[in-house]
């Protein structure tokens, strides 16, 4: 089986990653030449997927196309000559452009009667400010007062028609990601997901801390959400738990970076393989309810000759092509740009850490610290919360 993997950013080196584990090659292409997936690829193309026939040649030679970018006319673009050539692609144009607009999804949410933070100015301060059409944590605000919202609405020249307004809930934040296909609905194991002080998820934890009940009702509204939609395709649901309530927070209807993987470590099931089989395997519940092999802890880190600071995964981004490393400092693998011969004087890595306990996960992840501080010379170690 071979994967086209559309894209060589960090959803490419997600992509890349699953489609090596499911012992597929890996057929890559970015604009850019040091794309952090060249290092993951087992063949790397560099060239703009609008030159004429190129994506096509591309394609050609692949099973499967795996969009990984965020831009709506190549994704357009990628999945109309996926589908020409004949050849599956796992992304719903559609489910898509609900998902890239915070607002869409929002009032998606509210026709649907899918718990969500309550909308401004039905709610009190703080609030959280996110603008409509970046994804993930990009641009996420976190305003206390009056004040603060009238500086926001006068950095955007007085319209924050293209905001989402809400309430800030605090209380731990959990991911499932589901597929369907013609009305059949996969939804996997819940992870865990922990925010660094820009609220971009900097560690991910599988199996999650929810309740069986709580846990099934996660999978039930993953799978409400996708019959809704109709989606044909891949989406990840985030919430957050306040007290005994999951609320919804968005929908991204695309393959996302992070969780698959600390999911296939936790659970042994690769989402790609899922959908390379027709979602033939299994009933919608068996997946999410599973009982997990490990429990996995997945970070990122940024190195440098005096700290190690954990962080969001924007610091892997723009650090050149990234490899995968076994047995890293004690961690079970690495997704990292390190060179031990080159002396880097900073560097990153992705920590995949697995053990039979979440105890014994957090243990190893603070010895995998320890021997990596220690080799670097490093006396500070930063894990940065959000601001209450």
């Amino acid at each position: 089986m071979k994967a086209a993997v559309i894209g060589g950013k960090l959803q490419g080196v997600e992509a890349a990653w699953l489609a090596h584990r499911a012992n597929w090659a890996v057929l890559a292409v970015d604009r850019n030449e040091n794309a952090p997936v060249r290092g993951l690829a087992d063949v790397f193309y560099s060239f703009d997927i609008f030159e004429p026939d190129k994506l096509a040649q591309l394609i050609h030679h692949a099973d499967i196309v795996i969009p990984a970018i965020e831009n709506s006319p190549a994704l357009a673009f990628i999945y109309r000559t996926a589908k020409e050539l004949g050849r599956p692609v796992l992304f719903d144009p559609a489910a898509y452009e609900l998902s890239s607009s915070k607002l869409r999804s929002d009032a998606f949410f509210l026709l649907h009667n899918i718990p969500a933070p309550r909308k401004w100015p039905g709610c009190d301060f703080p609030l959280i400010a996110k603008p409509s059409g970046l994804s993930g944590s990009h641009g996420v605000q976190k305003l206390h007062t009056i004040e603060g919202l009238n500086a926001l609405e006068a950095r955007q020249n007085g319209d924050l028609r293209q905001w989402v307004l809400q309430e800030f809930v605090a209380g731990p934040s959990y991911s499932i990601e589901i597929m369907a296909n013609q009305g059949i609905c996969r939804p996997f194991q819940v992870t865990e997901l922990e925010m660094d002080d820009v609220y971009d998820c900097k560690r991910v934890l599988s199996p999650a801390s929810l309740s069986p009940r709580l846990m099934q009702a996660f999978s039930d509204c993953a799978v409400k959400l996708a019959r809704a939609i109709q989606l044909n395709g891949i989406m990840d649901v985030e919430v957050i738990r306040q007290g005994d309530v999951l609320k919804v927070l968005e929908i991204d209807a695309r393959l996302p970076s992070q969780t698959p993987t600390a999911v296939l470590l936790s659970s042994g099931i690769n989402m790609l393989s899922v959908w390379a089989d027709g979602l033939t395997d299994g009933n919608s519940a068996e997946y999410t309810m599973v009982q997990p092999r490990a429990h996995v802890l997945y970070e990122h880190i940024l190195v440098t000759p005096d700290r190690v600071r954990v962080a969001g995964e924007h610091i892997m981004a723009g650090r050149g092509p990234l490899h995968s490393c076994r047995n890293f400092f004690g961690a079970d693998e690495a997704i990292t740009n390190y060179q031990p011969q080159l002396r880097q004087p900073e560097w990153v890595a992705t920590l995949l850490l697995t053990a039979s306990s979440r105890a014994e996960v957090r243990a190893k992840e603070q010895a995998v610290m320890q021997r990596i501080m220690k080799e670097v010379g490093a006396v500070c170690y930063e894990d940065p919360k959000p601001a209450v």
